[in-house]
């Protein structure tokens, strides 16, 4: 598994549904390598910050092979890394592979793998499309947030090295399924 895009957002005001909304779901990719801290990437919008950022949130990890799927269901979107509102966008990230607990290097930073992305109206906003919300919970492509537990540079071509395996907590996919059923999705 290897970043192939690191990608942070601006504040962004904007207008949806006759309402003002200010979100910082509009990341990008940058040619510059970004800093992991204990709460959030650092120079990286995170606005709500009851459900987005902190210490089991820090960082929002998506997996590159998933935008194939989004891509058939929008077409019309102007895409980039960044699109799902991730921070690093990883290749062969896999939900199914992905133990809560488990323990990872990347770049300067060590990571663990704790919880799973549950998409809000922001990302509808950013599809422009509010249905977007019910096809991600009804996938099993949820990313995976990480918190840090040691801060560090990640750039581009870093590579997630597997420090600790945790075989006997839920994966990503599991836990993404059960927050689904809670829901009510």
């Amino acid at each position: 598994m290897k970043v192939i895009s690191v990608n942070i957002g601006e504040r962004k005001t904007i207008k949806w549904k006759n309402k003002t909304v200010e979100t910082g779901i509009f990341k990008y990719p940058v040619d510059t390598p970004i800093f992991l801290d204990v709460e959030d990437v650092k120079n990286d919008s995170v606005i709500d910050r009851k459900n987005h950022g902190g210490f089991n949130k820090a960082v929002y990890a998506y997996g590159k092979q998933h935008y194939k799927h989004w891509q058939e269901l929008y077409p019309d979107l102007d895409w980039n890394f960044g699109m799902l509102g991730e921070n690093l966008t990883i290749t062969n990230l896999e939900e199914t592979q992905l133990y809560i607990g488990s323990v990872y290097q990347l770049g300067e930073a060590i990571i663990e793998v704790s919880q799973p992305r549950s998409p809000c109206y922001k990302l509808g906003i950013r599809f422009n499309d509010p249905k977007i919300i019910k096809q991600f919970w009804n996938s099993t492509k949820s990313g995976v947030y990480f918190k840090v537990l040691e801060t560090g540079l990640v750039s581009v071509n870093d590579e997630l090295v597997l420090l600790k395996k945790v075989t006997n907590n839920s994966t990503i996919a599991d836990a993404h399924q059960a927050k689904k059923i809670l829901k009510g999705q």
